[in-house]
């Protein structure tokens, strides 16, 4: 069987998991509908599964070449981007005012989950985009909105992130890029910077590269960068491209992944200085930056969640065609049998399947947290917007970390399904484990999100914000455990064992960080993220099977085979980790000797 977008379980996450359609019956979005909802997902389906997946493998076979400071995309790629953007899909969550049709950050939160189950390589050129888009409408001029960000909203140009330079990366503290004032309101840029994704292409006419430097009398570390609009054709004021900038790609990375996606070393002010204008205010850059990586860490995960829907989807395919072995009890004999009648392959399919539903509603329940913040600010309730926005900075390390993680257990159980095969480049198995790996490390490693989690996110509100997002998951838990269904009830109660680990622990690293034992709270803090991850995933599968069997819906049944699984084979780590997280820390600190080189 060939791919196809699941839309019918993607809506229906959307709209009664993550909570879409509770929001528009707040009227929250006058203008939007279930049946609307439908229509935008089955027409980004149609288009990912005709357009965008069918390229692939030839697009990873192809790669991306650069000569002479000019890179080529792989064959049909330009063209792939065009009718893309042609179709509005770049504009979707864009400002209204800049051409966009401000629809919902969920709605774009489900359509870039397909774009990725088509290809990582492509989608993650928009998801910049998008990012720049965010900071250029929050923190830009009114001048420079006027002549860049429309075109960036319709995705008649593109944008990039650069602050990675070679021996400064997550840590900017030593970054050397600077940026001169000419004295006319713009800067010259000087520096280099490394990994840069879509740095240089031949996609669109113009690329907008937002730009971390120092300007001279900076202070050091993180208070003295600055964030710089360096486009590649500067506009002139009738809006017409003027000549080619000082910034040049000199270097494409050879990957490991994505390799249809040009990830460059990019070069600012080789012959005098590439011309920026200042976003924001001076010294205050990197706070710039964050309104659009908060956004992209959701996005990151989303490419988690839409290479294991394929990976899945190949595996299941495979499954239900290879032909080896016979079923318990078959006679001696008989034909071979599909091998998804084999007990450990069906659970391999299964861990796949619930991984991939969990971390998709994460995703989805974090946007939504994220376009309440958003509305409730725009409202003015000062009170509900600092409620929701504590939820989003709760949600967003887990959206990140556990969805790219899982994402790449995913991908590797579907080489297992495939068996030798695959291992074999022409199945396609491989190719999405190695475009999968990178989604862990970049937009922030996910070490550094279990760090933000646990010393950022963790004592919001007096601990008051994650104690609220628990009492919440508690009630979808009691809900199920004491309702008649006693195939729920089982999964309410054994959710509700790994709420329990998830508090104790949440307890004692407050309780830590509160008394200085800090080196302990961030040795327990990546198995505390995933500990948080899988009770929350578990969670949101249940209150999607108990939402399934509430509104009658087709998936009921499959969505309580995955919750069920979940919370019988992969929600039972959480005592392991609970386990790792308070007792772990002294084997973690007191391993000096392991790395004696004798």
């Amino acid at each position: 069987m060939a791919y196809r977008a699941p839309v019918t379980d993607m809506a229906f996450t959307l709209k009664h998991v993550a909570g879409l359609s509770e929001m528009i019956a707040e009227d929250c979005y006058p203008d939007l509908s279930d049946d609307l909802i439908d229509a935008i997902l089955e027409e980004a389906g149609r288009f990912n599964t005709e357009e965008i997946a069918p390229k692939l493998a030839m697009s990873d076979r192809h790669g991306c070449s650069l000569k002479d400071g000019v890179v080529t995309t792989p064959p049909g790629w330009k063209n792939l981007y065009h009718d893309w953007a042609e179709g509005g899909w770049n504009a979707l969550t864009g400002p209204a005012d800049f051409g966009g049709q401000a629809l919902p950050l969920q709605l774009g939160t489900a359509t870039a989950d397909m774009w990725n189950q088509g290809s990582m390589a492509f989608a993650i050129g928009p998801t910049l985009t998008t990012g720049a888009v965010e900071a250029i409408e929050k923190h830009a001029s009114s001048e420079l909105k006027a002549k860049y960000l429309e075109k960036l909203v319709t995705g008649e140009w593109m944008g990039t992130m650069n602050l990675t330079e070679p021996g400064a990366g997550s840590d900017l503290n030593g970054m050397r890029t600077k940026a001169e004032p000419v004295g006319d309101g713009s800067y010259r840029i000087s520096g280099q910077k490394i990994f840069i994704t879509y740095g240089e292409h031949e996609l669109t006419d113009n690329i907008i590269h937002l730009v971390l430097a120092r300007l001279p009398d900076a202070p050091a570390g993180t208070r003295g960068i600055s964030l710089f609009l360096v486009p590649k054709y500067p506009v002139s004021d009738d809006g017409s491209l003027g000549e080619r900038n000082d910034v040049r790609a000199v270097g494409l990375e050879h990957k490991m992944g994505i390799h249809a996606s040009p990830t460059c070393t990019m070069s600012f002010g080789d012959n005098g200085g590439a011309i920026g204008w200042l976003i924001g205010e001076e010294n205050r850059g990197l706070a710039c930056m964050f309104t659009m990586m908060n956004n992209a860490r959701l996005m990151v995960g989303t490419q988690g969640v839409g290479i294991a829907e394929r990976a899945f989807q190949m595996a299941r395919d495979y499954a239900m065609d290879r032909r080896q072995g016979q079923s318990v009890g078959a006679p001696k004999g008989g034909e071979m049998e599909p091998i998804i009648v084999h007990p450990d392959v069906r659970r391999m399919l299964m861990t796949m399947a619930a991984q991939t539903e969990a971390i998709r509603s994460i995703c989805y329940t974090c946007a939504n947290a994220l376009d309440r913040a958003a509305l409730t600010d725009s409202a003015g309730d000062a009170e509900a917007a600092k409620v929701w926005s504590a939820r989003a900075g709760i949600l967003t390390p887990l959206a990140k970390s556990l969805s790219t993680d899982l994402g790449t257990e995913v991908a590797s159980l579907g080489i297992q399904v495939h068996g030798g095969m695959g291992f074999i480049e022409e199945t396609g198995a491989a190719q999405l484990l190695r475009d999968s790996r990178i989604a862990s490390i970049y937009e922030g490693t996910n070490g550094i999100q279990a760090i933000d989690l646990v010393t950022r996110k963790l004592p919001l509100s007096e601990g008051l914000a994650v104690k609220e997002l628990m009492a919440e998951l508690a009630s979808w838990a009691s809900l199920a455990e004491t309702g008649e269904d006693k195939s729920l009830a089982k999964v309410g109660a054994l959710l509700a064992e790994s709420l329990a680990d998830l508090r104790f622990t949440t307890d004692w690293l407050q309780a830590a960080l509160k008394e200085g034992r800090m080196e302990q709270a961030l040795a327990g803090a990546t198995p505390y993220q995933r500990l948080f991850g899988l009770t929350l995933g578990g969670i949101l599968l249940l209150k999607g099977a108990m939402k399934a069997r509430e509104l009658g819906d087709v998936s009921a049944d499959r969505r309580l085979a995955m919750a069920h699984f979940f919370a019988t084979n992969l929600a039972t780590e959480t005592t392991a980790l609970m386990d790792v997280v308070v007792n772990g820390a002294k084997a973690v600190l007191d391993s000096d000797a392991l790395f004696k080189v004798e």
